[in-house]
């Protein structure tokens, strides 16, 4: 499955933002629509791995004031999670879903833009112009302009 290691990071989050209301330190504007969705990762996550140690640890991590999961953290969270989506489709499924859900209301709140893999992002508009017998992309692999059966040979024609 992917997403496994985003889901982590909203997992963390999560505990962060828990942590800071406890002390008092939340904004005063929180978007409840992404607040909401935490809510509901964290409810299918500690629902599904119940006692997990990675995910006790997590949460005392941030309530410690870190900022992000230790490596080792992340790395025992991801792997408790990777085992309880191969053993539920439906828990993957559902993990998945609310991992896109986040994403998506992460980059309407911030104003930003995601890509993953091999995917590539950009924020506000694009032009891409070629001409004259060039080419233009924002990526691009092997390229060829003209015949590749009979390329023009140097010299004088």
């Amino acid at each position: 499955m992917t997403g496994l290691e985003i889901a982590v990071g909203y997992v963390f989050a999560w505990a962060v933002r828990k942590a800071r209301r406890v002390a008092g330190r939340a904004d005063e504007e929180v978007d409840r629509g992404l607040d909401a969705g935490m809510d509901r990762l964290h409810e299918l996550v500690s629902s599904k791995l119940g006692q997990d140690p990675a995910l006790e640890r997590a949460q005392e991590e941030a309530e410690a004031g870190q900022e992000e999961p230790s490596e080792r953290t992340r790395r025992r969270l991801t792997d408790s999670l990777e085992d309880a989506a191969e053993r539920d489709t439906g828990f993957a499924k559902a993990l998945e879903a609310l991992v896109k859900e986040l994403q998506a209301a992460t980059a309407a709140n911030d104003g930003g833009v995601s890509a993953s893999g091999d995917g590539q992002a950009v924020g506000g508009n694009v032009d891409i112009h070629a001409e004259g017998g060039s080419a233009a992309a924002l990526k691009m692999g092997d390229v060829t302009i003209g015949s590749a059966a009979n390329p023009p040979q140097p010299g004088p024609a």
